[in-house]
């Protein structure tokens, strides 16, 4: 199933075209989940809980971890395209 939807984004200008939305997973055994880690602080130790709880009870393949400078910034374009590449879901988070 295919479709579209408007994602809005507070540090990106808004995108006013439905962007591509791949399928809904229908189990994450055997994917990889990427890690967007925002750099407030603890975010780090959640992922890594996280990560571990994903390949021993979810049975999740590979877990790619990336930081980004700042809360404040966007992830780096050559991130969000790896990510994007690689990963079949990923998760962004907050801290503290």
């Amino acid at each position: 199933m295919t479709g579209s939807m408007f994602v809005y984004d507070p540090v990106a200008p808004c995108l006013t075209e439905p962007q591509h939305v791949r399928p809904a997973l229908d189990s994450i055994a055997g994917k990889t989940i990427g890690f967007i880690d925002n750099s407030k602080p603890n975010f780090n130790h959640l992922a890594d809980d996280l990560a571990e709880l994903l390949i021993a009870k979810h049975g999740v393949k590979e877990v790619i971890m990336r930081r980004k400078r700042s809360a404040s910034e966007g992830a780096p374009e050559a991130v969000m395209a790896e990510l994007v590449e690689r990963c079949d879901a990923i998760i962004t988070g907050s801290g503290d």
